[in-house]
């Protein structure tokens, strides 16, 4: 099993970086680990000469309505993982550290934003695009794997870094779902057994559009209408958004004519969950 060090402090972050072989991968997460970060610290292994996983619960990302302290959480269970998937270094600072009381800067992202997510999570990004900007600035990896489940915030950061001329390579692994398709996400653990079986209609309605995109179908608007139709169908579902966009910049679209995703965001009791597919 692979050693992992443990740092929580900027200095000891920066003693143990030193002695990292390069290149270097970073995979940012909130902790609570599932096979879809795994995933993506055992591509890096397999990419890289050292791996470093970040641990922290991003306050400024949460709304005020949102419940920062109920995020699930399981530290000895995540080392224990990330031990057996060969990370090698493991960042867990504290709110103190990334936000100290005197703090005052913020990174912006600007039309990327506005949509999706950020129409509905007003602030959202700003939380994420100032973190992922603090850890590329203090770990500085040649390389960050995202999953491509958060599909917006991985646009968001590429645009990010090519516009502040961060040296990173982004990269964005498929999403790792469980066997009857839902996405793997941490949330999914608020779900009761009957929010559970509800939870699929959002990868079926991803999968009656796509079903429709591979028979020709090329009318973004009946592919958002047989969504939508999928997600209604189930009571225990109350639609969000949904959004046929183009794959870069997030724009929605009338005629699917290259790289486009399909997402939605999607309640499941009191659970919200978000899922997408690329097209194209």
């Amino acid at each position: 099993m692979n050693e992992l060090k443990k740092v929580i402090t900027l200095k000891d972050l920066w003693d143990a970086r030193a002695t990292l072989p390069t290149p270097i991968g970073l995979v940012p997460t909130m902790g609570f680990l599932h096979e879809g970060h795994l995933s993506l610290v055992k591509r890096a292994r397999s990419e890289l000469a050292s791996v470093v996983v970040s641990i922290f619960v991003n306050p400024t990302q949460f709304a005020p309505t949102d419940d920062l302290n109920a995020y699930p959480r399981d530290l000895e269970r995540d080392i224990a993982l990330l031990e057996k998937a060969g990370a090698n270094l493991l960042w867990m600072p504290t709110p103190e550290i990334m936000y100290p009381p005197d703090y005052q800067t913020w990174v912006n992202v600007d039309k990327i934003t506005k949509p999706l997510e950020g129409k509905k999570r007003p602030g959202h990004f700003r939380g994420v695009t100032t973190i992922v900007a603090k850890l590329f600035n203090a770990i500085q990896p040649q390389v960050a794997y995202f999953g491509q489940k958060d599909a917006q915030q991985v646009a968001v950061i590429k645009q990010m870094v090519r516009d502040l001329n961060m040296p990173i390579e982004i990269i964005a692994s498929p999403i790792i779902r469980e066997r009857d398709g839902l996405a793997m996400s941490s949330r999914n653990t608020y779900l009761n057994p009957a929010e559970r079986q509800a939870a699929l209609v959002l990868s079926k309605s991803l999968e009656a559009a796509k079903s429709a995109y591979q028979n020709g179908e090329r009318n973004a608007q009946i592919l958002r209408v047989k969504m939508e139709e999928v997600i209604n169908a189930e009571p225990l579902a109350r639609l969000e958004y949904i959004s046929c966009a183009d794959y870069d910049q997030l724009n929605e679209i009338e005629k699917i004519e290259k790289k486009t995703l399909l997402s939605m965001a999607v309640y499941i009791g009191k659970t919200r969950l978000i899922d997408n597919e690329v097209l194209g």
